[in-house]
């Protein structure tokens, strides 16, 4: 009788495992050659769009001090600490232009695809696989995480390896525990990175659970979500104390047919169109063959969750949760969810798998076809202006061009933090050599919040800053209907009068020039 034990044993642990597709030789080549045309894919035509107001907060925060990010931290930002100090330690290895800043979201994005098609390939087949990793290349949502300066893109990547590491999990009837360390590990790190991605554990939990795993698996997965959450306690006090933050999300409707259906992850009204389509295929069939077979057994044995099963609760369980909570609290914008998107990719890849009869040849075509609605998307993506209109590059370029060492320069203050064209200076700091700041009042490395503290143009004036000044350059913010005319009255009052103007594709770039008085 002791010797049939160790084989029932076996027998048992392998359950899950022989149902799980076997990964044909090479295949981890084919993965990480994926994951490289996407990094290489997101990182192409970054360094063209002017960098806009949440990157420069990233750059900014990044090129503190040490000791002065974690003040900041303790104002401002606390959420994406963590991001900022990974992009602290980065841009002293590869610089600060918009392509390094950009490059780290790049490589995620790769890591975010091998993933994906790792999961395809163990919960379906290699083929699904490949079709996965190919649209989760070119998922609108995907392509622009990949070139922004910001945490989504990493958080994205997290979140798709944790997402594979429950895959894993579920495989095996006795999980070895360096899984439940990496698992717990990962949670960790990914509600660090991204606090929102925390609600990804629901979606977990509703796997687990139609996956009739063991009783101890469930306690030990529990055991590893606690342990994480609890690392990952002091951010989530960290967050409720700088909620304030993003109070003006109350004043914003970000939840709209528009909103949910495209902007989420799909970019243009075209390709979602077709991504809902292809989810509904892919959601609708193992959904028919589970309600036959819940008439059929009343108590499935424990199986292997569908690949269908584990994207829908990715992309729906957080998008569901957060969602229905702004209703009760401002929390949500369009980016929030974009951890959810390679989910998104996964569902649009069985659905053309179910389209396609199982055809090589239909695959092919689909995919191509599903590919082809991306491009305009992703060249909209790498215009110049295409990160929220931003055009700091273009006001440093005028300025290097036309201004002259010694002139003052000032900016319109009067518009919000994050189109100020006041950050042109920091984020494209090459136009300025030579100017004076004459508004600086604190810099933001001595600020506790992420930019200069500035004094406006008349108390600039009032301080004496103005004084010698012959030549001025007023940077104002503008739209196609209307320029603002910040500080422009006190600069009249104090003798100095326009005498060029240059329009760039958000903003007005103005010289004053001091004209001479009666008795001077």
């Amino acid at each position: 009788m002791s010797g049939e034990v160790p084989s029932k044993r076996k027998a048992r642990m392998n359950h899950r495992s022989t149902a799980a597709a076997r990964l044909p030789r090479g295949f981890g080549w084919l993965t990480a050659a994926l994951g490289a045309a996407a990094a290489v894919l997101s990182a192409t035509g970054s360094w063209v769009p002017s960098l806009w107001g949440d990157e420069a907060a990233s750059l900014l925060s990044a090129q503190r001090p040490l000791p002065s990010l974690f003040v900041m931290l303790g104002h401002v930002d606390a959420v994406h600490g963590a991001y900022y100090l990974l992009l602290h330690g980065w841009i002293r290895l590869a610089g600060t232009t918009p392509f390094a800043l950009r490059l780290p979201s790049a490589i995620a994005v790769g890591l975010a695809v091998a993933a994906v098609t790792l999961i395809a390939a163990r919960l379906r087949s290699p083929r699904l696989a490949v079709a996965a990793g190919i649209i989760c290349c070119i998922v609108p949502r995907v392509t622009y995480m990949g070139e922004e300066a910001r945490s989504y893109a990493v958080s994205a990547a997290v979140a798709a390896w944790l997402t594979y590491l429950l895959v894993e999990i579920v495989r095996r009837r006795y999980p070895p525990a360096w899984l439940w360390v990496a698992y717990g590990a990962f949670l960790a790190a990914g509600v660090y990175l991204f606090l929102f991605l925390g609600l990804l554990v629901v979606a977990h939990g509703i796997v687990l659970a139609a996956s009739r795993v063991g009783r101890a698996t469930l306690i030990r997965w529990t055991v590893a979500c606690a342990a994480a959450l609890l690392a990952a306690s002091p951010l989530v006090f960290w967050a409720i104390d700088e909620r304030r933050q993003i109070a003006y999300l109350a004043s914003r409707t970000e939840v709209s047919f528009g909103t949910l259906s495209v902007s989420l992850w799909f970019g243009s009204v075209e390709f979602a169109v077709i991504a809902w389509l292809l989810i509904i295929v892919a959601l609708a069939v193992p959904l028919v063959a589970h309600i036959r077979r819940r008439d059929r057994a009343s108590r499935p044995p424990p199986h292997l969750p569908s690949v269908e099963l584990v994207a829908a609760t990715w992309l729906l369980v957080p998008s569901i949760i957060l969602v229905t909570s702004q209703f009760f609290v401002a929390d949500f914008t369009a980016r929030y969810l974009s951890y959810c998107a390679p989910a998104a990719a996964l569902l649009i890849a069985c659905g053309v798998d179910r389209l396609a009869s199982r055809r090589g040849w239909a695959i092919t075509a689909a995919v191509a076809a599903v590919v082809g609605l991306a491009v305009p998307a992703y060249l909209a993506q790498r215009g110049p202006y295409s990160k929220n209109d931003s055009d700091w590059s273009a006001i440093s370029a005028t300025l290097g061009a036309r201004a002259q060492a010694g002139d003052a320069v000032a900016f319109d203050e009067s518009v919000r933090p994050s189109r100020r064209p006041r950050l042109a200076l920091r984020t494209y700091p090459a136009g300025f050599a030579g100017l004076e700041d004459v508004m600086l009042e604190t810099p933001y490395y001595r600020n506790t919040s992420w930019p200069d503290r500035v004094h406006s143009l008349a108390t600039t004036a009032s301080l004496g800053r103005l004084a010698a000044v012959d030549r001025l350059w007023l940077v104002e913010y503008a739209t196609p209907t209307h320029i603002d005319s910040y500080g422009i009255d006190t600069l009249a009052g104090l003798g100095f009068a326009r005498t060029a103007e240059y329009r760039t594709h958000r903003s007005v770039i103005i010289l004053f020039t001091r004209q001479p008085t009666s008795g001077r």
